[in-house]
Formats: structure tokens, C-alpha cells, sequence
């Protein structure tokens, strides 16, 4: 290529695209409201040359910088040869080797020695992401022009730090540097991720008053910052009033509809455009996506002319959201060089899904052929590894976001502190909750419900009470985590003292979730009258969640009367839900009534509801096994089944009798000891007992409540095997140790 070395920094741009418009997926963010998010490219570059040849960087900057004056005679000034070696740099992103060449630049006494120079060097900085050391150089520059502060501005605002671009861009003014087209095309970005509508507006009659309101590329970074500010009016405005509109200026349009759920007027400028591209395709795919309607998307996506990955990404995330999750692997083993963007698309389709292991299974072929997670990526795995209780794999991701530098960030954290809370590990957690250098309510509210739901509930409180003297105040969430610590401690006053602090202190209205945490907290502790009466005077219609937490206590406390009516509450909102059934078979069950016991299996069956199966999962050496109920397809099943037959005699020498009442099948008491012996949590606890060493604490997951029979036979096991053993079921974790357990028997 020709290089114009005397030409402005600038000048290169002019002759590519003038903005890039893209649709991005956004996947489990804990701040991502949506599955997917609409962003108009609009930052310049300021050296957005074609690619050029890479020359390598040694350790010796001399010799390279005689090479390049061999390869091309034009670079015989010192500035020039800097200026191309640092375009090396530029293009590969290779900040040690932009270092070296500073290094020799200050060396040599050349810096601050030309303006074309300084400003390469910030860019290079900016690019490759040593923000600090590009305004580090600037603030050294004795003269600066428009240029040298638009690329300050536009690093800024690439890595997402608004606040500091602004703050350079009302400087630079202050200083009597006129901003030019690329200024505001850098900055008005930054107004977009602030939401500064008022101040964005402002920079806007700036704009009008130089003269560039008609220039395509501002034109589009307008379009862009009034979308994000939820403007969609105003962003139609610049729209009509440019009268030479490009392909670009209509697609940042089209996506700012579509992404808002404006799909039909994104329709309607589509059919209008002049000429389309795949980057116009993708933006009616994806808001056809995220309106749920997929099968639109479908028609369009086999209509375009041609597809590119981010298309294909695009509909990967559209199968997963229709839960053709199958489908979507299909398409994504399809796509030749996936990017990071693709990869994040599928692994969070797996986990929005629950297929947790092949989440897991998914990222580690990531990694092994050489893509770089990003923050997206550990989000959406560490949320695997909290719902399996995967807490060897769970480590081991921490250690990667370690080496990724990715642990200061404040979504990242709060993730660790809920991957390992989930994993019964709440040491590990507080550990990470305790470095987090900046928190916010939902660090604080995991923390919270960390230490609810592993049964802490004088530490969760702890914890509530240093949020109130914080920066962070309290919200909903943080309540449903204190009353549900308040419930599984049996602190009823207060619970009591935290829920009517709602209203009275922070302004927050109880929801259903609140008033479910309450009757939970009473019915617990045996106030089931108390709790009936609360339910009955609650301000908004009791939900099935509430009337199930009532039966649960019904059938703690052996109480069939109420559980009876509680019951007949259920089934008129919900008569398919087998775990109304379940629960008041056992309160018949307990209460030696066993003709009302057949009854509602009777019931079951006439009403074809099927009791949900009962699934555990173990990990062991990074491996999560999944075990069901009866299991006969584990390859070691018939060691694990005489390992459960010997702790089984060892049990009955100890004194356990097996409670059978809880089997809803009408066979004799021997098959029903068999049934109830080979629970998938007996059998995961088997197969771990046998897969480590002496003394390690074993982890199992279920997905239903721990029936009260294995409950029993646990404790007995701990203790003949001198185990801790950790459950984590569908209503909190069973800590057995030494024959006793966390909960008090009160689950």
C-alpha cells in the first residue's frame, strides 16, 4: 500500500467505512436485562489504515528501525520509522512492544518532539488498553491538537469509561480546541453509556452549530447515543433530516428499533432501504429474536443473501431461546472460526437450559483450542458450576479468571461469591466478598442469601447490618435473603422486626416472595395458625408458592387437618403439581391414615400426575456424575450397589430402621426398603464414598427435597463413615456431620 506520511493522522479513515454497525449478544450478565443488545459502532480510529506488514519487534529497537528504512526509503526521518513500528504495534495490539519502542523513543530524546509522533503514541496506548499511560502522554504534550485529544476520548470510550471521556472533551474545550467531526463521532458514545440525555442533547446544538449534523458518520453516532438514552423519537429526527443517507446510517436506525421491540417500523425501513447488507439482515433477525419471534427470524435468516457469523450467532441464540438447544449446536459446529461471541452464545444457551455438564464439557473444549474467555464466558460457567455444586471445577474457573486479570470486577465477584455459596463452600465466598474492592447491592444481596441458604442465619444478618452503614441500599431482593435467614435460623422476632422494616424505613411494598419467607419463618417455628391467619389478611392474593410453604409445615408438624384445607387451596391453582400430592400423602402417612393415603395416590393417577423423578449429581476429580432414582445405567452400579448394601448393614447394626411410609407404591415392605434404599442421593453418597480418600467432605445435589428417610440414614452415615457429608437439596443445604445434621431435623 502507499503510505501518505504527510498527511493529517486523520486522513486514512476517511477512505473506510465510516461507522460499523453490529448486534451483539449479550449472555447472563447479572446486569443484562435482555437476551440481546443493539450497538452502533461509531468510535474512530485514529490510525484505521489497511492492514500492513507486521515487522517484528526485538529487544534491539535500532536494528528495526534501520530495517524498516532498507524496506522503505521514505522512513529515513526518525519520526517516521517510530510512527511505522508503532503502527506494528497498533494492529497486533502488542503493548510490550509499544513499550520498548517508547522506551527508545525517550532514549534517543525524540519524545515530545513531534505532534504526528505523540499522538501514534497515544493511540497506540489506547488500543492497547493502557488507558493510564496514553493520558499519561498527553497531559506531558506541550502542544496539542484536535486530534490528540479525540484519540485520549475515543480510548476512553472504547473500554467503557464514559465519565473520563467527557471529562477530557469539556477540558479540551475549556482549552480553545475546537472539536471536530471525530470528536463528537468519539464521544457522543460516552453519553450513550451514561444515559446523559440532557448533556447529550446539549453536544447535539453543538454539532448543528459547526456544521456537521449532516455528516453520515455523527449522523450515525447520534442515531446511536439518542437509541441508548431511550430516544427513539429524537433518533428518527436526525435520521430524516440527513439528506444522503449510506447503508450504515440506515442500519443504525433499523437496529435501534428492532433492539427497543419496535420491530414493525424496523420492518418498514428495511423494505424502504435502498441497499442492503448483512449487517441490515442481522438487525431484523435479531429483533425478530428478541420479540420471540422466532419464526420469522427463521424465514429471514434462510432469506439472506449471505451470512456472516454474527448471523449465525444470532440464531444460535434464538434456538436456545426457544429451547432448541440441539438445533443450535448444529448450527454452531457449523461456523468454521468461531469467535468468543459465538462460543458465549452457546455455552449460555446450554446453562439458560440447565444442561449444566455440557456447559461445562463446552468450555473446557474453549479453552483447549485457544479461545480466550471474556467476562460473558466465566458468568455463564460459573453459573454451572453453582447449580451443579461443581466446587473442583468451580476453583479451578476461579483460577482462570485470575489469570485473565478478570477478578476485580464487581459481576465477576458477586458471581464467585454465588458459585461458591451454592457449592456449601461459604468460607471460599465470604474470602472473595471480603477482597471485592468495590461491591454492589447484589455482591452484598448474594452474600446475603449465601449465608441463608447454608443455613447461617446469624451471619447473614451480620452481614445486612454493615450493608446499612454502606454506599449500597437495601432493595427486595436483600429482604427475601434476610427473612429467608431469619427462616432457617427460626428467628421469628426477627424476621418479624426486618419484614415490618420494610415499609417503615426503606419505602419498600412486600411482594409474594416476602409474605412466602414469613409464612415459611411461622410455620417452621409451629405457628401454623399464626401463619394461616397472616395469609388470610395479606393485602395481595396468595400465590401457590405461599400455600405450599404452609403444607411443608402441615406436614413438619403432623398437622392433617390444615394441611387438608392448605391442600384444597393447591389444587384449585394448580392441580398438576405433584408435590401437593406428595406432601399430603405424607401427612396421611405419618398419621397412620392409610386409607386417605391411597386416596390421593388414587388421585394421582386419576388426574395423570406423575411424581416428579428424583435426580442427584456428585463431582469428583472434575467430573459431575448424575445419578436418578433406581439408577441401573452407571457403569460401576453393581460396586456401588454392594457398597450402599454393606453402609446398609452397618446402618441397621447402629440402630437406623428404614421409614417406608413414604414410598407412595403399593408393594410389599420389602420392595418398598429396596425402593427407598436406592434413592439417587444414597447412590451418589455411595459412589463418592468410594471415589475419595478418607475424611473428604462429600457434596451431592438434588433436585427434589430430601425425603425423610434418607435424611435419617445420612446422619447415620456420616457417622459410621466419619464424613461430612453436604446436601444441597430444593429448600437448603443438609450439612451431616457425626450423625447429626445442620438443619435440626427441620427441613
Amino acid at each position: 500500500m502507499a503510505w501518505a506520511w504527510a498527511q493529517p493522522l486523520w486522513n486514512p479513515m476517511i477512505n473506510n467505512n465510516k461507522v460499523f454497525a453490529f448486534i451483539e449478544p449479550v449472555l447472563c450478565l447479572p446486569q443484562a436485562k435482555g437476551l440481546l443488545t443493539f450497538t452502533t459502532e461509531t468510535q474512530p480510529s485514529a490510525l484505521q489504515e489497511e492492514e500492513q506488514e507486521w515487522v517484528p519487534i526485538g529487544v534491539d529497537v535500532n536494528e528495526q528501525v534501520k530495517e524498516v528504512q532498507e524496506i522503505n526509503p521514505r522512513t529515513d526521518q526518525p519520526f517516521v520509522s517510530y510512527t511505522y513500528l508503532l503502527q506494528g504495534c497498533i494492529n497486533k495490539k502488542s503493548l510490550t512492544e509499544g513499550k520498548l519502542i517508547h522506551g527508545h523513543i525517550i532514549q534517543t530524546g525524540f519524545d515530545h518532539e513531534d505532534l504526528f509522533l505523540d499522538n501514534t503514541l497515544i493511540t497506540m496506548y489506547g488500543k492497547c488498553g493502557s488507558l493510564a499511560d496514553g493520558q499519561r502522554i498527553l497531559n506531558q504534550m506541550s502542544v496539542r491538537n484536535a486530534v490528540s485529544w479525540t484519540v485520549m476520548i475515543a480510548a476512553y470510550t472504547r473500554q467503557g469509561y464514559g465519565g473520563e471521556a467527557l471529562a477530557l472533551f469539556y477540558q479540551m474545550q475549556r482549552e480553545k480546541i475546537q472539536p471536530n467531526k471525530y470528536t463528537f463521532a468519539s464521544v457522543l458514545p460516552a453519553f450513550a453509556k451514561l444515559g446523559s440525555l440532557k448533556e447529550g442533547r446539549e453536544t447535539h446544538e453543538g454539532i448543528v452549530r459547526r456544521g456537521f449534523q449532516n455528516n453520515v458518520f455523527v449522523g450515525s453516532a447520534l442515531i446511536d447515543m439518542y437509541v441508548k438514552c431511550g430516544s427513539l423519537e429524537d433518533a428518527r429526527k436526525v435520521f430524516d433530516k440527513i439528506p444522503e443517507r449510506d447503508v450504515v446510517l440506515w442500519n443504525a436506525m433499523i437496529a435501534g428499533y428492532a433492539g427497543n421491540g419496535r420491530v414493525e417500523e424496523a420492518l418498514e425501513l428495511f423494505d424502504k432501504m435502498p441497499e442492503r447488507n448483512v449487517v441490515s439482515w442481522n438487525a431484523m433477525i435479531a429483533g425478530f429474536v428478541q420479540s420471540n419471534r422466532f419464526d420469522e427470524a427463521h424465514k429471514y435468516f434462510h432469506e439472506m443473501p449471505v451470512r456472516d457469523e454474527v448471523s449465525i450467532t444470532t440464531m444460535i441464540v434464538g434456538y436456545t431461546h426457544c429451547e432448541h438447544v440441539d438445533e443450535a449446536l448444529r448450527l454452531f459446529l457449523k461456523i468454521p472460526n468461531r469467535n468468543v461471541v459465538s462460543w458465549n452464545a452457546m455455552i449460555a444457551g446450554f446453562a439458560q437450559n440447565g444442561r449444566f455438564k455440557e456447559t461445562l464439557e463446552l468450555f473446557q473444549k474453549m479453552k483447549q483450542i485457544g479461545v480466550k474467555p471474556d467476562l460473558n464466558t466465566f458468568s455463564c460457567v460459573l453459573q454451572a458450576c453453582a447449580n451443579l455444586a461443581a466446587l473442583e471445577s468451580g476453583k479451578e474457573v476461579h483460577e482462570d479468571i485470575k489469570k485473565n486479570g478478570f477478578q476485580s470486577d464487581v459481576y465477576v465477584g458477586t458471581a464467585l461469591v454465588d458459585m461458591y455459596a451454592k457449592c456449601g463452600s461459604i468460607t471460599d465466598a465470604l474470602n472473595v466478598f471480603d477482597i471485592m474492592s468495590k461491591r454492589d447491592v447484589v455482591s452484598w444481596n448474594a452474600m446475603i442469601s449465601g449465608y441463608a441458604m447454608n443455613g447461617c442465619g446469624r451471619e447473614a444478618i451480620e452481614i445486612f447490618e454493615q450493608m446499612k452503614i454502606s454506599s449500597s441500599k437495601p432493595n427486595k431482593s436483600t429482604f427475601i435473603g434476610v427473612l429467608s435467614a431469619c427462616c432457617h435460623a427460626g428467628l421469628v422476632d426477627e424476621g418479624w422486626k426486618y419484614f415490618d422494616s420494610m415499609s417503615k424505613f426503606y419505602n419498600i411494598t412486600p411482594v409474594s416472595e416476602h409474605y412466602c419467607c414469613m409464612v415459611d419463618l411461622l410455620g417452621r417455628a409451629g405457628y401454623l395458625d399464626e401463619a394461616h391467619d397472616f395469609i388470610n389478611r395479606m393485602p395481595v392474593k396468595p400465590d401457590a408458592t405461599i400455600w405450599m410453604s404452609l403444607l411443608a409445615a402441615c406436614r413438619i408438624h403432623s398437622d392433617a387437618e390444615l394441611g387438608e384445607h392448605v391442600a384444597e387451596c393447591l389444587f384449585e391453582l394448580d392441580p398438576t403439581n405433584d408435590a401437593t400430592y406428595v406432601l399430603l400423602s405424607n401427612i396421611y402417612a405419618a398419621a397412620g391414615r392409610r386409607d386417605d393415603f391411597k386416596r390421593i395416590r388414587a388421585l394421582m393417577k386419576e388426574r395423570k400426575v406423575e411424581k416428579k423423578p428424583g435426580g442427584s449429581w456428585i463431582e469428583v476429580n472434575n467430573k459431575v456424575y448424575a445419578f436418578l432414582v433406581g439408577d441401573t445405567s452407571h457403569p460401576q452400579l453393581e460396586e456401588i450397589y454392594m457398597k450402599l448394601a454393606a453402609l446398609s448393614g452397618e446402618m441397621k447394626e447402629a440402630g437406623y430402621v428404614s421409614n417406608t411410609r413414604f414410598v407412595l407404591q403399593d408393594v410389599e415392605v420389602e420392595q418398598k426398603e429396596q425402593i427407598i434404599g436406592y434413592h439417587s442421593e444414597k447412590l451418589a453418597i455411595a459412589f463418592g464414598l468410594m471415589k475419595t480418600c478418607p475424611g473428604t467432605p462429600i457434596l451431592v445435589v438434588k433436585n427434589l427435597r430430601v425425603c425423610g428417610d434418607c435424611h435419617c440414614a445420612i446422619k447415620f452415615i456420616s457417622r459410621i463413615a466419619a464424613r461430612e457429608i453436604v446436601v444441597r437439596d430444593a429448600n437448603r443445604f443438609h450439612r451431616f456431620q457425626n450423625g447429626q445434621c445442620s438443619c435440626g431435623d427441620y427441613w
